[in-house]
């Protein structure tokens, strides 16, 4: 009996007893920028399938950035990471949906998910609808799925998004009340927005250690 004959059997059941062997299904939703392809990318490393949620997957998806009111990642960035894939959603108004495939997300996507990580970026009203959407939704497909809500920190608000602090103050409570709330499973995280990579590696840990 060799060392491999030996070796290979327990490499074997060591995996097979994994909790992240056959990996996970995450959702970031508004997952186009910075820290979302930060994040995402490493997800996928670590053999996970992840969704990204965006207004306009085509566009995001484009090899060159076609405009700067929509997310882009790159297709250079999903050929790197065929693990990472795009979904146009109806996060917000409507109105804004300008993606022509939002129909179904819910189901193709949601319901299957592990977990759900909100990075939906702005100050606006569309961040509180966003909020709701993947709120109401989850409980309706899949309501033991992790809710993961991401935001800046109070005292660095007005410094990345500049007037009407208490307003965007109270518009990012709101969103983690209805998550709160609503959810039995969840984690509000307050980031460093110049701290890329430290919070990403910090938001890895909060799902790793939920889902294990």
């Amino acid at each position: 009996m060799t060392y491999k004959s030996i070796l290979i059997p327990i490499l074997a059941a060591v995996i097979c007893h994994s909790p992240f062997a056959q990996g996970f299904h995450i959702i970031l939703a508004g997952g186009t920028g910075k820290i979302g392809a930060t994040l995402s990318s490493s997800l996928a490393n670590d053999g996970h399938d992840v969704t990204i949620l965006c207004r306009n997957a085509f566009l995001a998806a484009a090899p060159n950035r076609a405009s700067g009111d929509f997310g882009w990642v790159g297709r250079g960035f999903l050929e790197k990471h065929p693990g990472i894939k795009l979904r146009d959603w109806d996060g917000g108004d409507l109105l804004e949906i300008v993606g022509q495939d939002f129909l179904g997300w819910q189901e193709d996507t949601l319901a299957k998910a592990d977990a759900v990580v909100n990075l939906v970026g702005g100050y606006t009203e569309q961040r509180e609808m966003a909020a709701e959407r993947i709120v109401r939704e989850s409980l309706r497909v899949n309501p033991t799925v992790l809710q993961i809500t991401v935001g800046p920190r109070d005292d660095e608000l007005n410094i990345i998004s500049p007037g009407a602090p208490a307003t965007k103050v109270a518009r990012l409570k709101q969103c983690e009340d209805l998550v709160s709330v609503n959810c039995a499973n969840f984690e509000c995280l307050r980031i460093e927005a110049n701290r890329v990579e430290e919070e990403c590696i910090r938001i890895k840990e909060v799902l790793y250690d939920r889902l294990k």
